[in-house]
């Protein structure tokens, strides 16, 4: 018997540790990401064609999306934890005085939020099918008793009125300090922007610069689920997770005109273990931008056009910290998009970017399909040459493949004082859309190259 403890008790443990190991339960470690790869067997595994299967079925009923049954019920089981299997209670909006006549329903969606919010039993908060409903700027405040859901089945559509946004000036719809929220149905949120572009500086150089509302903003949220939904027309940016931890989205179809000014469509920002996945993404900036005290953030099967790609940054304005580290962008595919997939830092910042994987990522007649910009400057002044940035390090790009609209493919643009360092190259294969030799451009930066990589720099310093 005392053999057998000897000799069991050791493969138990050495089991358990390699168990760790392998199913990534162990700390994050900065690891050169080529031995990752490489220890795991898939270094040289080139991308296929990345199809949306699940976006077939976008709206239609009775046909499932992207989420299985889990997430399906993840809902019910929390609410049956938390109030001993009572049924939750269904507020339709309608049931507080709204209308969907044209006229201003926040009043009765403000109460009917409460109303849910407030309940200990869990609630099911409905806004009906084949109505448009018409919203000023409304605060979804939190801490709710239970978990809630939100089944968004009609359209919600932004009043035009300027005025209205007096008091809340970056907000429309804002869901503030909310746990164990989940947002979907089907339905659309129409921001209505066309007023506010027309009046951006961006389009009209003549007008001051001010800002327009965010259309849908999640802050400070904990396991929040937002999926199977329509957000178009952002007055200026679409959807913004803030400060929240442990978020989904899935099967979100965003969309506004290619020339709409400043409307990414998904702002990740102060977020932590966020997962992004099999959305549709065409506006007129970033399709997805990640910005500081963002971390663990995961991005899979994005369609991306038009729009300005997929972005990290813009880090460090006005010599700030900006901190973003544990990023996966996988299985993208970028349509005429003005960059592909970019880093971009001010000078005079500070803090860092790193631990960054873009892999698997097809690009179809992209401008800049990879760039790293530490001299980013949007601004109508050139801006001052500053010696401090912020530190770009441990990049992966790999499977990447497709074609350049312009003659430089990839454009590593990096601080002399603080030099991109840890930048991998695996499997790249970058052409030009016309007939004339796609190059790159790289000043100070250190690469490592795995595999075929086209087109190479000529000078790694």
């Amino acid at each position: 018997m005392m053999f057998l403890k000897t000799l069991c008790l050791p493969l138990v443990i050495t089991f358990l540790s390699l168990s760790s190991y392998c199913f990534g339960l162990g700390r994050y470690r900065e690891e050169d990401p080529f031995h990752v790869d490489f220890r795991r067997g898939r270094a040289y595994h080139l991308p296929t064609s990345y199809r949306h299967p699940y976006f077939r079925t976008f709206g239609v009923r009775g046909q499932p999306n992207y989420h299985n049954s889990y997430y399906k019920n993840e809902i019910q089981s929390r609410l049956d934890r938390a109030s001993g299997a009572a049924t939750p209670k269904v507020v339709n909006v309608d049931d507080f005085g709204a209308k969907a006549n044209g006229r201003d329903d926040s009043q009765a969606f403000k109460k009917a939020w409460n109303y849910a919010c407030s309940s200990s039993q869990g609630a099911i908060m409905v806004v009906p099918k084949k109505k448009i409903y018409r919203l000023k700027p409304i605060n979804f405040s939190g801490p709710c008793k239970s978990p809630l859901l939100l089944k968004i089945y009609g359209t919600l559509e932004a009043t035009e009125d300027h005025s209205d946004y007096q008091d809340n000036g970056r907000r429309w719809l804002y869901f503030d300090n909310v746990e164990n929220l989940r947002v979907e149905g089907g339905g659309i949120i129409d921001g209505n922007g066309k007023t506010w572009w027309e009046k951006s500086c961006k389009v009209n150089k003549a007008l001051p610069c001010k800002e327009a509302p965010t259309a849908v903003t999640f802050n400070e949220c904990t396991n929040l689920r937002v999926s199977s939904l329509r957000i178009k027309d952002a007055q200026q940016m679409h959807v913004i997770f803030q400060k929240c931890v442990n978020v989904k989205a899935f099967n979100l179809l965003v969309t506004a005109p290619g020339n709409s000014p400043n409307t990414d469509g998904i702002h990740v920002t102060g977020t932590q273990n966020i997962y992004i996945n099999n959305c549709v993404i065409g506006t007129g900036d970033d399709c997805i931008s990640i910005v500081s005290g963002s971390k663990n953030v995961r991005a899979t099967g994005i369609t991306c056009g038009p729009g300005h790609g997929i972005s990290i940054g813009s880090l460090g304005a006005g010599n700030s910290a900006a901190y973003v580290s544990n990023v996966i962008i996988n299985k993208a595919t970028l349509s005429g998009t003005d960059n592909g997939v970019r880093i971009k830092t001010w000078q005079g910042g500070s803090g860092y970017a790193k631990n960054i994987k873009f892999q698997n990522i097809v690009m179809y007649n992209v401008s800049n399909p990879i760039i790293i910009d530490q001299n980013y400057c949007d601004q109508e002044n050139p801006c001052r040459k500053q010696t401090s940035a912020v530190q770009v390090s441990n990049v992966l790009y790999q499977n990447i493949r497709g074609t350049s609209a312009s003659n430089v493919a990839m454009k590593f643009d990096c601080s002399q004082s603080v030099p991109c360092r840890q930048i991998y190259l695996q499997n790249v294969a970058l052409k030009a859309e016309e007939t004339k030799q796609a190059s790159s451009s790289c000043a100070n930066v250190i690469l490592s190259y795995r595999g075929d990589v086209s087109p190479p720099c000529s000078s790694r310093s």
